[in-house]
């Protein structure tokens, strides 16, 4: 193969991989590059199945601005090796191990040989809702001797294997999160007066999350501490007070859509949750959810 039919293969490969995996940049690391992708979708899971070899794909402010979507990749390494990069934190993949990856933070991935990778996304929201108590760390290996990965793998696996509905495909999206959740930070048994803060935060939101007036300078007060020091409590954690409020009231609005029998105001289901302008809440709900509350209500409705 000539060096200019090589060059054509690789761009037609990048091209397919921003089709379906979103914005990336990547170059050849030498003159036996072969690379294809598949696409699989069913219900809620979304995934591919990439095959490389010599390539490096990468993911920089530049093309992170162009794409679309904040969510995680779940990596899942079934053939050759992958050399990840993200958040200060390099790991090489084996067959077997997992990682996950931010889409919204600048990563690198080289594959020198052939390698055969599963991408799964996770939706943002849904990895928040299981780990409210602790910040997402990227790039870290998930062994391919852990319990879970080979747990995680087998049912995304045997996912592909059939079609599933929207619940049954929710219900394996949370199932391979609640498997890789040990491995992703949470910090269990940490009693710092930090976390204490922390915990007796998250649960006077969660008590008052239908008051209108809920605010980071009514939570500050309730849990005895400054403005400011709640948000750096927050921040450990890699969230913003405001926005968690917003994200757990988007949160509290689906479930009552998913169980929801009848068809009920949805102006009046945005009021019931804190939202005082309808026009406001279906925006935010759709850049949450991806779909309109209308929308995301008619996915339930049989």
């Amino acid at each position: 193969m000539s060096k200019a039919q090589q060059v054509e293969r690789f761009d037609l490969w990048l091209d397919k991989v921003n089709q379906v995996c979103g914005r990336f940049g990547a170059k050849l690391l030498g003159t036996e590059f072969s690379g294809s992708i598949s696409e699989y979708r069913s219900g809620e899971l979304k995934m591919s199945f990439v095959d490389v070899a010599q390539a490096e794909l990468f993911r920089t402010r530049r093309e992170i601005e162009q794409g679309e979507g904040a969510h995680y990749y779940a990596a899942f390494q079934l053939a050759g090796e992958a050399v990840m990069e993200q958040q200060g934190s390099c790991i090489t993949l084996l067959p077997g191990d997992i990682t996950l990856i931010d889409s919204t933070r600048p990563s690198n991935f080289v594959y020198r040989n052939n390698a055969r990778q599963l991408s799964l996304i996770l939706p943002r929201e849904r990895v928040e809702q299981q780990l409210r108590y602790s910040a997402v760390k990227p790039a870290q290996r998930i062994p391919a001797s852990a319990p879970m990965a080979g747990l995680a793998q087998r049912l995304i696996l045997g996912a592909t294997e059939q079609a599933l509905g929207q619940a049954d495909s929710e219900a394996t999206l949370d199932a391979v999160i609640s498997l890789l959740r040990p491995a992703m930070g949470a910090r269990e048994g940490d009693d710092s007066p930090q976390e204490r803060t922390f915990r007796k935060a998250l649960r006077f939101i969660d008590e008052h999350i239908g008051d209108e007036a809920l605010c980071p300078e009514w939570v500050a007060t309730q849990v005895g501490v400054s403005v400011r020091g709640l948000y750096r409590v927050f921040s450990r954690h890699g969230l913003v007070v405001a926005q968690y409020v917003k994200n757990r009231r988007l949160d509290r609005c689906a479930e009552q859509l998913r169980q929801a029998q009848g068809e009920g105001k949805l102006c009046a289901l945005g009021y019931a949750w804190g939202f005082n302008d309808s026009s406001y809440f279906s925006t935010a709900f759709k850049a949450r959810f991806g779909v309109s509350p209308g929308e995301y209500r008619k996915r339930y409705s049989n």
